[in-house]
């Protein structure tokens, strides 16, 4: 199978898929987040029912204010209503005691039926006793205003301050509020009664924060009502793309900004697939979504947020972000770096990279020179990066499974006559992921069937035991990188990337890349087996071909070599001369 040129329309979404809804979505009513977010509504309004015996609810989402009000929001409005019932009380100062009376519109009772903190002290949460003068007053806190009610969380604040959590986690739990001294050097002057407390606790945070707090607290976590905000949504039908319009009209809404026009519906769309690196999944990332419409909304201020507006938002934070990416090209123009993007030469192939960068908010796309040599030796398969401790775990995978592909190919009778060596040329930092597998292999193919690689082509992609090729991520930084570097040598007609083929749903690719390509300046191919990619990259066969009536292929090549290294003092009839024969 030959492998697959794409057109320039593959490399962006399909408009007239979508053009119907987007013309009229401005005009969609608007929803709240809760039209996107069925699992986790479906979860808080388990969490809230009045039988639910449950305490404690764990959130998997970002901790900022923005997901915090939303997860409150997502609350069942009927907890509004049963918040007229809740517990709470009055106070007095009695022979030297804090009594408590219970009471329906006292100073500490509740009034409201949620509350959200991002992060909060100890004295907000449960309250002071001030003594001044020698009059000593209570003063309550937030576990007071929502006593029947609910508290959402931050995770962090929690795992911040260990004491505050444990102290929150006993009250709850027992269903007690006691006022204790928040510092052994400043005990309660008196005592105080303990009083009724009805509190469910939402904790928010990260997978990560989550995981820390499941391992100090399993016994909690496992009996505690699990939700997550899901932060993508799938576009498999028109319907999909209703509902998210719906959901940014009321994003809009909500923070007071002019409607989308027709054109930049699709550019929001264009630049939500290109976050979500797939062209059918929209994002659902409150902070995402809000920092861009607001921009864009102050870019360029009108009656509504244009296609023109939004792009000019997205040049304009490339541009800021731009700095160490055009660092990195001038180092390759100026021939610091050393990288051929014409001509050919075996044993070297432009692999693509992803660069991230400590402290650096995008990732950056950049190619890089593979380089692997073959020569007569006991069959090793030498990792450099692995050998000088450069090398990742997840690489030395990709690295093991790219040889056990290529000797099982083989089908060798006799033992492997060559160690090979294969490099990350002027690579000084640690190398992670099997994205390179693909461009690897192929420069190993090369190298041992002494046919030369086509520079003007860079490769990406991972590749299983049987060399089928897999998706990896970060494709339309890696595209972008090598056009760069091309574009800015001139561009020849000839250039262009090799992907996986299951990578082509992900593409949505800047203006000058989709030009280029329209124009048959630059192009994109895709393949599912590593015999696609090299026999493109060598200009050969990989196999043998009932056309071919010589035999020649890179695999007999190869095959004969290691007969030769083998056998060399028994002549064999190499392909050269069963084809002269």
């Amino acid at each position: 199978m030959n492998i697959k040129q794409l057109t320039w329309q593959a490399l962006l979404p399909d408009e007239n898929s979508y053009h119907t809804i987007l013309q009229t979505a401005s005009e969609l009513p608007a929803q709240q987040a809760d039209i996107v977010q069925p699992r986790l509504q479906e979860s808080l309004s388990l969490f809230s029912h009045p039988a639910a015996k449950r305490r404690f609810m764990l959130v998997k989402s970002d901790e900022s204010e923005c997901y915090l009000n939303t997860i409150a929001q997502l609350l069942p409005p009927e907890v509004k209503i049963r918040q007229k019932r809740t517990m709470g009380g009055e106070y007095h100062f009695d022979n030297h005691r804090f009594v408590f009376t219970p009471s329906d519109n006292g100073h500490f009772s509740a009034v409201q039926p949620f509350a959200v903190c991002d992060w909060i002290e100890p004295e907000q949460l449960f309250g002071q006793v001030y003594t001044h003068h020698q009059h000593v007053q209570l003063q309550p806190g937030i576990i007071h205003q929502v006593n029947g009610g609910f508290l959402i969380m931050s995770l962090r604040s929690l795992l911040a301050q260990p004491l505050m959590w444990l102290r929150l986690k006993q009250m709850v739990c027992a269903q007690r509020f006691d006022w204790l001294a928040h510092t052994e050097q400043h005990p309660l002057p008196f005592p105080v009664d303990s009083m009724p407390l009805n509190l469910r606790v939402i904790v928010v945070g990260d997978r990560l924060s989550l995981d820390e707090f499941m391992l100090s607290e399993p016994e909690l976590s496992e009996e505690a009502l699990y939700g997550e905000y899901e932060f993508d949504c799938q576009l498999e039908e028109t319907e999909q793309l209703t509902v998210w319009c719906q959901f940014v009209n009321g994003l809009l809404k909500q923070n007071q900004l002019p409607p989308l026009s027709a054109d930049g519906w699709y550019e929001l769309l264009r630049q939500g697939m290109r976050f979500q690196e797939d062209k059918r999944t929209l994002p659902l990332d409150l902070t995402w979504l809000t920092t861009l419409l607001r921009d864009a909304a102050t870019l360029l201020p009108a009656d509504t947020i244009t296609a023109e507006a939004l792009r000019k938002i997205k040049d304009n934070r490339s541009w800021r972000h731009g700095y160490l990416a055009d660092r990195g090209l001038d180092e390759i123009l100026q021939g610091q770096v050393y990288i051929q993007t014409q001509g050919s030469a075996v044993g070297q192939i432009n692999g693509l990279s992803v660069l991230q960068y400590p402290g650096h908010p995008e990732a950056t796309g950049e190619p890089s020179r593979i380089t692997c040599v073959a020569h007569i030796g006991d069959g090793e398969f030498v990792d450099v990066e692995r050998k000088s401790e450069l090398g990742g775990n997840i690489h030395a995978k990709g690295m093991m499974i790219m040889q056990a592909y290529l000797i099982a190919e083989l089908k060798l009778e006799q033992p492997f006559p060559f160690s090979t060596s294969v490099v990350f040329e002027q690579s000084y930092g640690e190398v992670d992921g099997d994205s390179a597998s693909l461009a690897e292999l192929c420069a190993l193919i090369s190298a041992l069937s002494w046919q030369p690689v086509d520079q003007q082509i860079a490769v990406t992609g991972s590749v299983d035991q049987f060399g089928f090729v897999q998706a990896i991520g970060g494709v339309n930084e890696k595209i972008e990188g090598f056009f760069r570097l091309c574009q800015a040598r001139g561009l020849t007609g000839k250039q262009g990337v090799i992907i996986p083929a299951s990578n082509e749903r992900h593409l949505v690719l800047s203006d000058d890349v989709v030009e280029a390509v329209r124009q048959g300046e630059f192009h994109i191919w895709t393949a599912g087996h590593v015999s696609q990619a090299a026999s493109h990259l060598m200009n050969m066969p990989y196999y043998e071909e009932d056309g071919n009536p010589s035999g020649e292929h890179l695999l007999a090549i190869i095959q004969d070599r290691i007969f030769l290294a083998n056998n060399q003092d028994k002549p064999r009839n190499s392909w050269f001369s069963r084809w002269w024969k």
